[in-house]
């Protein structure tokens, strides 16, 4: 029998469970998924069961179950601040705490009667349960199943039980820490201080905040006022990248909120937007400037890596590291050889490092490489995937017609000449992603030259806010013919600069124009992919790792003489990325889209 493990996060925000079998990941997917609740917390039974049952396997028959941190050292965290802090959050205190005293500290238990719930009775064997911090989840998320046999290792985010950054470690199956930073002081959570700030949601919001900091006028006046700002009042960074946030500016350690609004008000001059509220241009220079603070922490933080490690390459996990447009640069910075970052960073991946931690360090298995120096993430492609009996069967449900191919080529080429027609296609194949990013298989495609789509694919189909990006999805042979990068992007964690020559000339007075006047400015001849910036988050398309996909974007090519795609999640506004083909139907029907594919069945909704 293979040695088998359970990987599990849960209870903060993006449950999910992962299954390896000797170091191989089987399975794993996101509890949202399932429920159709976005981030859903709760523990993750139907992805569990999922993973389970794609290796055939029942609870008892698993070496070990690893959760992804140690829930009574984040209750230490939370006594030992509420009491730094007294008597201020004593309505936090009260709210939080009786959940933690009725169900957190048991968590054991609680695991126990989950699984057991899973299994329709109870567990005549037990498996061993084990418990790694949450930030050596994170690293070790990041660096076993990376490329490199020694790295750095960096992990950013809010918090786990004290820690919020760490630098490490990586040379065959060992894992050490050099440097960590600890609660209440955190890159992370000073970025979703802003994001709340500026009338984002926290935990989900910060990519709007990312998207929104390119509007920012790098010459304004503003952007250095707030920026020095920051400096002065909220952040005293060091050399090495740590920093120390004036807590007296921030509520997040013993309140229900980020930040102390009336403070920041009096700092930056402008009150807390509220959500859905016009947009301003001080909103966006604030945005620009936390970014670029950001970016100047995370350089920093790479910097003092390489030079602890002396390692060429790096690692990356943690909420921070899904912070694209820092990650190019850093990758441009050339502080290391090479960088690799996990695709699922944020905690849903933190099941995955627990389950490789485990393998290596519990179960004490060596680690070995892929000979052709790739990762072990087969491409991000690692959740469930559907039979065309399955897809006949909700053409059948919903009474629709179809046309089916009888192979994946035809599919490609009529599907291609339907995007160069400007039509847009919801593109549902094989298995679903695990992270956050839609890659091919649970995707929105359009047409990059069309001027309209971004606008369209923002407010009537993914009717979310008009100003965000859209992705590109590049054949990975072509992609210096457009961006400038050198290195490949397979997980659509890297922001690139549209090159020099395929740019349009901007007018003189560009940056003070409205938001929407120089959102809707042609600025490239892939304008729908093209920000503000002129930049764009990359995604390289192999045709090793996706075929369909790599064949769909090569047959437009052919057609148009442009080797790539938008790309965009396949899902609307507040709903988590479709998985079955009731929910790829259900998401075409509700929305503007004109075509959707699953398999091999083409639905239109022209007559």
């Amino acid at each position: 029998m293979p040695l088998s493990i359970l990987g599990i996060s849960a209870f903060y925000h993006d449950s999910g469970a992962v299954l390896l079998q000797d170091g191989e990941i089987v399975a794993a997917a996101q509890e949202e998924r399932f429920t159709r609740i976005k981030h859903d917390q709760s523990f993750p039974n139907q992805a569990i069961t999922y993973v389970l049952n794609e290796a055939g396997l029942s609870v008892e028959e698993l070496d070990s179950i690893v959760f992804y941190d140690k829930p009574l050292l984040k209750f230490e965290r939370l006594l030992e601040t509420y009491h730094s802090f007294a008597p201020t959050g004593l309505r936090s205190f009260l709210s939080a705490i009786p959940v933690w005293i009725k169900e957190k500290i048991f968590m054991k238990k609680l695991i126990w009667d989950e699984l057991e719930r899973i299994g329709d009775g109870k567990l005549g064997k037990k498996p061993p349960l084990l418990f790694p911090e949450h930030h050596f989840s994170h690293a070790a998320s990041a660096f076993y199943p990376s490329p490199f046999e020694e790295a750095a290792i960096l992990t950013i985010d809010g918090v786990g039980e004290w820690t919020t950054t760490s630098i490490g470690h990586g040379k065959d199956r060992e894992i050490s820490f050099l440097r960590e930073l600890n609660f209440p002081h955190s890159i992370g959570l000073l970025y979703s201080a802003f994001t709340y700030y500026l009338g984002f949601k926290v935990n989900s919001g910060e990519y709007k905040l990312m998207g929104l900091a390119p509007y920012g006028n790098k010459a304004g006046e503003s952007l250095q006022v707030y920026k020095r700002l920051i400096f002065e009042k909220l952040v005293d960074l060091r050399d090495d990248g740590s920093l120390v946030l004036n807590m007296e500016y921030f509520d997040y350690a013993t309140n229900l909120k980020m930040c102390h609004d009336r403070k920041w008000h009096e700092l930056f001059g402008f009150p807390k937007r509220e959500a859905e509220a016009e947009i301003s241009q001080h909103h966006m220079d604030l945005a620009l400037a936390i970014q670029e603070v950001t970016e100047e922490v995370v350089f920093r933080l790479a910097r003092t890596a390489r030079q602890l490690t002396d390692c060429r390459n790096l690692v990356m996990a943690g909420g921070v590291a899904l912070n694209c447009v820092a990650n190019g640069k850093l990758l441009r910075e050339k502080i290391f050889d090479d960088i690799w970052i996990q695709p699922a960073a944020g905690d849903a991946g933190g099941a995955l490092g627990a389950a490789f931690a485990a393998y290596h360090l519990w179960h004490k298995q060596s680690r070995l490489l892929n000979d052709d120096q790739s990762d072990k993430m087969q491409g991000c492609y690692l959740g469930p995937e559907f039979s065309d009996v399955d897809i006949k069967r909700i053409c059948r449900k919903y009474r629709t017609d179809y046309h089916q191919f009888e192979d994946s080529q035809q599919l490609a080429a009529k599907v291609s000449e339907l995007l160069a027609d400007g039509k847009v296609v919801g593109w549902f194949q094989g298995r679903m992603e695990w992270g956050p990013r839609a890659l091919g298989n649970r995707s929105i495609l359009g047409d990059p030259r069309n001027p309209e789509m971004q606008k369209r694919l923002n407010l009537k189909i993914k009717k979310r806010e008009g100003f965000r990006p859209f992705a590109p999805s590049v054949l990975e042979e072509d992609v210096g013919d457009y961006f400038d990068l050198a290195d490949q992007s397979p997980y659509m964690l890297l922001v690139a600069s549209v090159i020099e020559r395929r740019r349009k000339k901007l007018p003189a007075n560009y940056d003070d124009i409205d938001m929407y006047d120089r959102l809707y400015q042609l600025r490239s001849d892939i304008p729908a992919v093209t920000h503000v910036d002129f930049s764009a988050r990359v995604q390289t398309v192999s045709k090793q790792t996706n075929p369909i996909y790599w064949h769909l974007i090569n047959e437009f090519k052919k057609i148009t003489g442009c080797s790539l795609l938008v790309n965009t999640s396949f899902n609307v506004r507040g709903e988590p990325i479709v998985c079955t083909p009731d929910d790829a139907y259900q998401c075409f029907f509700n929305t503007d889209m004109d075509y959707l594919v699953m398999g091999s069945f083409l639905i239109s909704k022209e007559t």
